[in-house]
C-alpha cells in the first residue's frame, strides 16, 4: 500500500529516541521529510544523521514546557521544507510512583511538560494547519493508561486520560477545517523508558507479560509503523479516536 507520505512534512517532538524516533524512521522510509526535536542536542544530531539518508531531516533542541517551542518548530518546518502536513507529539513519561506518593512538585513538573506542553503544541499546530483550510494531522503519543490505570504510574494515570479528551475536543473543533487529531496508546513497548521501569523489578515484568495476549513486549518499529499509517493520507477518515498499540493488553474493546 502506498501511504501517500512522499514529500510530506512532519514535526516529531521527542523524535530523537524511543517511540518518536521509531515513528520518524517509518515516516522517512516512506519519503516524508521531518523536523525532529528533543531536549538533548547530541541525540538530535544522531537522529538527524540516521534519518537524512532516507529523506531530508533537520533537528532542533526544544522543550515543550517552553511556550515558544511549538511555534519555532512549525516555523522551522516551513522554512526548511516549505510546508508542514502534520505533527506527532511525543513527550517523556512522568516519574513512577503512586498518585498518593507523588509530591506536589512532581505533579506540577509533569503537568507543565506532559500535559500543558502537549496541549499547547497541539492547539498551536491545529491553528497553523487550519490556515486556509489546508488541513493536516496531529497525533498525540499517550499511553494505555488513558483507558486503564497502570500500577505504579500514578501521575500518568492522572494526566493521560485528560489528554485523550483534549484530542477528542480538538478533533471536533478542527475537523471541519480538514485537521485530523488522534491519540496513540502504546502499551509495553521495548524502549529505554520501559527498561528503566522494569529495572530491578522482575516480578513486575512477569506480571506485565502475563497480561499481554501476544505474550511479549512490542518493538518500537511496530509502534512506528502504526503511527506512520495514522498520520498518512491512507488514514484520512480516522480522527477523534485513540488507537491502542499494546498487544491486546487493554481489557476494553
Amino acid at each position: 500500500m502506498d501511504l501517500g507520505l512522499s514529500g510530506r512534512v512532519f514535526v516529531v517532538t521527542g523524535g530523537s529516541s524511543g517511540l518518536g524516533l521509531a515513528t520518524a524512521r517509518a515516516l522517512a522510509a516512506e519519503g516524508a521529510r521531518t523536523v525532529i526535536s528533543s531536549r538533548d542536542r547530541g541525540k538530535v544530531d544522531r537522529a538527524v544523521a540516521e534519518l537524512s539518508p532516507l529523506a531530508p531531516s533537520v533537528g532542533a533542541v526544544a522543550d515543550l514546557a517552553d511556550p515558544q517551542a511549538p511555534g519555532r518548530l512549525l516555523d522551522l518546518a516551513e522554512e526548511t521544507h516549505g510546508r508542514v502536513d502534520g505533527v506527532l507529539i511525543s513527550v517523556g513519561g512522568p516519574p513512577p510512583g503512586t498518585a498518593a506518593s507523588a509530591e506536589d512538585d512532581q505533579w506540577r513538573a509533569a503537568f507543565e511538560s506532559v500535559f500543558l506542553g502537549a496541549v499547547r503544541c497541539a492547539r498551536t499546530a491545529a491553528a497553523r494547519l487550519a490556515e486556509g483550510d489546508r488541513g493536516g494531522v496531529i497525533g498525540l503519543v499517550l499511553s494505555s493508561s488513558a483507558r486503564s490505570p497502570i500500577t505504579g504510574l500514578g501521575i500518568s494515570n492522572g494526566l493521560r486520560p485528560g489528554l485523550a479528551m483534549v484530542a477528542k475536543d480538538l478533533a471536533d473543533e478542527y475537523g471541519p477545517r480538514g485537521v485530523r487529531v488522534l491519540g496513540l496508546l502504546p502499551g509495553r513497548i521495548a524502549t529505554d523508558r520501559t527498561a528503566e521501569l522494569d529495572r530491578g523489578r522482575p516480578e513486575a515484568r512477569e506480571r506485565a507479560l502475563a497480561g499481554i495476549p501476544l505474550g511479549r513486549y512490542g518493538e518500537p518499529e511496530e509502534f512506528g509503523r502504526v503511527a506512520a499509517f495514522l498520520l498518512s493520507p491512507a488514514a484520512s477518515y480516522v480522527t477523534g479516536t485513540s488507537v491502542p498499540v499494546d498487544g491486546g493488553a487493554l481489557r476494553t474493546p
